[in-house]
């Protein structure tokens, strides 16, 4: 019904009805009181119907952004609870917790959270490593108390930092394609970036942060039983069945690109079914499975009891799924809207150096409609000329990939889907997840932008 539809409002206009959206959004959620669930809902067909998006294609946008998201995040977060869920009671986040704390000290838990994160991040999705990640990060919190920031958003944090700015993950891959950067370049930069920014910006934050502001361990992920469990896994065999899907998705992820640079046939039965049990959601399925056997049937928990104990695991993270789909859904419809193409056209424009205009175009669009992997794109689209007719060398095309890639993590609010997973798994109201989870992101591309531009000027 929106095929044929061209929106007629200008760039003021839009943008008006974009901050009046959200302002409203958080009124209603912080003063109101209502459900954040159905304050995304309303706010995205209210603003569907101020942006003169036509009628009869409405409930389409409103599915469709819903929909997308969920097709993202359902599955993961699912079977990621389900695993999550197993390693809990079968007393494997206890025993992962009590080797942590021996090898590394209390005080060195947090730090030694965030590095497996930043380990695990390189070829895992942000909100698939971090639903897998949760049950370890809930039973250190409960061992050696304090607020769950200080050990959560160090694991955030590092899953966040991966995601942005290092190869494989889609949006700096998509930005050296658009860029003609080196992806292995990027590769190298986006690690140099990542590892300094999550140290300042999710590690000591979240020190900051947890000595400041207390949030206790939610029953996210269902209610612990502190009984002594009989017969726990052993360490090795709980960091197993973390590493499996790490496993299974970096063999796709060499293998992919491998057959991308032409070494291998793309066309191998190995690559084709690596690239089937290395996607996330199978990865993760087969993950869950393993744990299903090695942590449930292998110590007598069968049938109806493991049914069950992986049932327990939905009904907790349900309210997560449908807030964060919600929170897509109101993305989506920003997007539709053209907020983001009006805004792409104003700032084409801007006369800045092409670094410092990457970013800035990337940074607007983030805020403006929600989704980093549109910001982006769209900055790298549009930069994308003046990198071609710049003549730069391969290291200052690689920091400006890294540049766009920063503006698109800055600032994250209520119209991204990941300001409400995070939101709603650490039991965060709307305004503790903007004083800390918004605060961590924009520091995040700030700190990244400022390392990229250092690595321009001296390459």
């Amino acid at each position: 019904m929106t095929d044929d539809w061209t929106q007629t409002l200008t760039a003021g206009p839009l943008l008006a009805i974009a901050a009046g959206a959200v302002a409203l959004l958080l009124l209603l959620i912080i003063k109101v009181r209502l459900h954040a669930f159905l304050a995304l809902v309303l706010i995205s067909l209210l603003t569907a119907v101020a942006a003169g998006l036509p009628s009869g294609g409405v409930v389409d946008i409103l599915l469709d952004g819903f929909g997308t998201t969920l097709a993202s995040v359902a599955l993961l977060v699912g079977l990621g609870a389900m695993l999550g869920r197993l390693i809990e009671t079968s007393g494997g986040a206890k025993v992962m917790t009590d080797v942590l704390i021996a090898r590394f000290g209390e005080k060195r838990a947090p730090l030694a959270l965030g590095v497996a994160s930043l380990i695990f991040g390189f070829p895992i999705f942000f909100d698939a490593g971090l639903v897998v990640m949760l049950p370890i990060v809930f039973a250190v919190a409960r061992r050696l108390g304090g607020s769950l920031l200080l050990y959560g958003l160090p694991v955030a944090g590092a899953f966040s930092v991966m995601h942005v700015f290092v190869p494989p993950h889609p949006g700096p891959v998509a930005a050296s394609e658009f860029l003609g950067a080196n992806v292995g370049l990027v590769l190298l930069l986006g690690l140099v970036v990542a590892i300094p920014t999550w140290y300042v910006t999710a590690y000591l934050f979240g020190r900051f942060a947890g000595g400041r502001i207390a949030i206790p361990v939610p029953d996210t992920l269902g209610k612990v039983d502190d009984t002594e469990v009989e017969n726990p896994p052993r360490f090795g065999t709980v960091v197993g069945i973390l590493l499996l899907p790490l496993v299974l998705i970096f063999a796709n992820t060499g293998l992919e690109t491998a057959a991308t640079a032409g070494w291998i046939d793309a066309e191998n039965p190995v690559v084709t079914w690596a690239g089937l049990v290395g996607s996330t959601p199978v990865a993760l399925l087969i993950s869950v499975l393993v744990a299903a056997w090695a942590l449930g049937r292998r110590r007598g928990v069968t049938g109806t009891a493991l049914e069950k104990l992986l049932d327990s695991a939905l009904g907790p993270v349900c309210s997560v799924i449908l807030i964060t789909g919600a929170g897509g859904m109101f993305g989506g419809v920003l997007r539709a809207s053209g907020i983001g193409d009006a805004l792409a056209d104003v700032l084409g424009d801007l006369g800045l150096p092409v670094i410092v205009a990457g970013f800035v175009i990337s940074a607007v669009l983030r805020v403006a409609q929600g989704s980093a992997t549109v910001a982006l794109t769209t900055a790298a689209g549009l930069v994308a000329p003046a990198v071609a007719a710049g003549g730069f060398n391969p290291v200052e095309t690689a920091a400006i990939v890294i540049a766009v890639a920063a503006g698109s993590v800055v600032l994250s609010h209520v119209n991204d889907s990941g300001f409400w997973l995070v939101g709603r798994f650490f039991d965060m109201d709307v305004k503790t997840t903007l004083r800390t989870w918004t605060v961590m992101e924009t520091a995040i591309g700030v700190m990244g932008f400022g390392i990229a531009c250092l690595a321009f000027a001296v390459a």
